[in-house]
């Protein structure tokens, strides 16, 4: 299953979550005004007030969980406890973390998402948060760093990155608040029990309210854990395929698995509390439910899924093993003597043969190969960009300079801009950092480079990161000369820090028909096309009939470049975001098709592409090439 079906999935499954939230809803109301009717009999007048005041406790606990979270993964990595993991890291656990998380987002074309560490938890665990791939948070606990050797560790972050890419966190994050409201009821009875009826001559009922209350809050626990249950075991299996698919083996995966099976303390997570409200977001099972009310399909079934030939005497011996000598993660590193296969960067003049249906393929859905890619993108990063992207005083500088246009008048004015806003430190920097260290930078670094600045940049003060944000949009309007790499560059950075800064106004997944948008994808392929032919009009009005007879076959909008070029996709980024899944499919195979009309793109045409796309957040892998 590709990209763009997850998506269509994910929007189903979140239509759904709102017809089993109203049952549940349903069902507390109608069991709150049976007890009613038994203790005070058919009083329309009480029932009704009962039932609305129902409704309004559990729609404001929705409202108020939901609230609470609307930081994105961030907010919702430090509530379960989370502990950020620095940039610079000396522990050999958590450098090995963030080189894996490095790697895997560069393959997948997102940004780094925050990294926490679950300290106080021994057990072999995961989670991915957030509303979209731009402010994620991967957290891990302890005992996966300490237990997991890298190809496992591997596995478990490529499981948690399939949650990422596919919509499922933005589900995960609503089904948390969704859940708190139904539990209100129980919570509220919980409380009244504890604090008690005090001494006055009603405390006897207001215990037996509080007693009902528990008893109706119970329906609410029972649906809640049905809801999860239904929503997350076919995502765990999805995740585990798509982390398979993207690590190219099983094996790392399949320990991860036989380690939390066979290991005393498994996934179970110490706070319990914590553990029920996001046991759908782990990777394994944090509170040991079973059957119908299971998030997770059972631990041999997962491994056997994997490798067929397991046996659960095998997970005997291994438990047998592993208590008399628990296992060590780096320890086996070591024995295991992991080495990269990675291979080198293709040359800055090659032309890479593609078709657009290989492209929208691989659309958030990396292939073996590409993991190999990332690690050799990361090991070509020179070291001392490498840690100017890590450092926070430096990464402001670096990414002013990424944006920097190659023409001496714009550059020059671009500088200004930022000077003005930013101070003329930064900008001296990034002049220096343009004309020195980026200035022979490859051309399939720069996005990767900026991908592990931004959970940097993010920690920057708001206000700050607010004027960034008006640089970026000064640099790119202050003329209309700014080639379209750069402008799409300016506008990513754009599109991610907005979404950082305000996640759960993003959140939502597009609806939107090709037929309603004729004329924001003729502009599109237009300024794509244009980009790709500058001095040959012909060859480029071909490549743009080329991208529309993809996605809009029996139209004839004629060739019409924007006069003001590459400005007039400002216009059109909304619109062609609020697409419905597969018709971004569509969208995806008709830019590829305007800039390969011929068959083949240069490097810096398949970084275009890349940068298009993951404005559309339709995340690319570094190398489009595949063989």
């Amino acid at each position: 299953m590709n990209f763009f079906e997850q998506q269509a999935r994910a929007r189903r499954t979140s239509s759904r979550l709102v017809i089993l939230f109203a049952l549940a809803v349903a069902g507390i109301v109608l069991a709150v005004d049976l007890a009613v009717l038994v203790f005070f009999g058919a009083h329309w007048g009480v029932l009704g007030f009962t039932t609305l005041a129902t409704l309004a406790v559990i729609g404001l606990g929705s409202l108020y969980r939901m609230a609470s979270l609307r930081g994105g993964g961030d907010a919702v990595a430090l509530q379960f406890g989370g502990v950020p993991v620095p940039e610079d890291t000396s522990d050999r656990n958590l450098r090995r973390l963030r080189n894996v998380v490095e790697e895997i987002a560069i393959a997948s074309g997102v940004p780094v998402p925050k990294l926490y560490v679950l300290e106080d938890e021994t057990a072999i665990n995961a989670f991915a948060a957030g509303y979209s791939p731009s402010d994620a948070a991967i957290a891990v606990t302890r005992g996966a760093l300490d237990r997991l050797n890298r190809d496992e560790l591997q596995g478990v972050i490529a499981h948690e990155f399939s949650h990422v890419l596919n919509g499922d966190m933005r589900l995960s994050i609503r089904l948390i608040g969704v859940l708190f409201g139904i539990l209100m009821i129980s919570l509220i009875g919980r409380k009244i029990l504890w604090l008690g009826g005090g001494r006055s001559r009603n405390g006897a009922a207001i215990m037996v309210a509080a007693l009902v209350a528990l008893a109706v809050g119970s329906i609410g626990l029972l649906f809640g854990r049905m809801i999860k249950a239904s929503v997350s075991r076919t995502r765990e299996r999805l995740a585990d395929a798509s982390a398979v698919q993207f690590t190219r083996q099983t094996s790392g995966l399949a320990g991860a698995l036989k380690k939390i099976a066979g290991l005393p303390a498994g996934a179970r997570l110490n706070d319990r509390a914590d553990a029920e409200e996001a046991s759908h977001m782990l990777f394994g099972d944090g509170v040991g439910l079973s059957g119908l009310f299971a998030t997770h399909p059972p631990l041999l079934e997962r491994i056997q899924a994997l490798e067929p030939s397991f046996r659960a005497d095998q997970l005997e011996h291994l438990r047998a093993q592993w208590m008399v000598a628990p296992p060590s993660g780096l320890e086996e590193d070591v024995r295991l003597g992991f080495d990269s296969q990675a291979g080198g960067l293709p040359a800055r003049d090659a032309r890479i043969n593609i078709t657009p249906p290989m492209v929208a393929a691989q659309v958030a859905n990396p292939e073996p190969g590409d993991y190999l890619r990332a690690d050799a993108i990361a090991r070509s990063l020179p070291a001392p960009l490498r840690a100017l992207a890590q450092s926070r005083e430096t990464v402001v500088p670096l990414l002013i300079g990424l944006l920097l246009d190659a023409d001496d008048t714009i550059r020059t004015r671009q500088a200004t801009e930022a000077s003005a806003r930013l101070g003329h430190v930064v900008a001296d920097a990034a002049m220096a950092l343009q004309r020195g260290e980026l200035a022979g930078l490859h051309p399939m670094l720069r996005l990767p480079l900026a991908a592990i600045a931004f959970p940097v940049l993010r920690r920057r003060p708001r206000p700050e990161l607010e004027s960034i944000l008006d640089t970026v949009h000064a640099m790119v309007h202050c003329d209309g000369r700014v080639s379209l790499f750069e402008y799409c560059m300016a506008r990513l950075l754009e599109v991610q820090l907005r979404e950082s800064l305000d996640p759960r106004r993003h959140a939502r997944f597009g609806r939107r028909k090709p037929d309603s948008l004729r004329e924001e994808f003729a502009t599109l392929l237009a300024v794509v096309a244009q980009a790709g032919n500058p001095d040959d009009r012909a060859e480029a009005q071909r490549a743009y009939l080329a991208g529309l007879q993809r996605v809009l076959p029996r139209d004839h909008l004629p060739y019409a470049p924007p006069a003001d070029g590459v400005l007039a996709l400002d216009d059109v980024w909304p619109a062609l975001d609020g697409l419905e899944p597969l018709a971004k499919q569509m969208m995806v195979e008709a830019v590829t098709a305007a800039a390969s009309h011929d068959g083949r793109i240069s490097v810096a045409e398949a970084e275009l592409l890349r940068t298009i796309c993951a404005v559309l957040h339709c995340p690319l892998p570094p190398m489009l090439e595949h063989g």
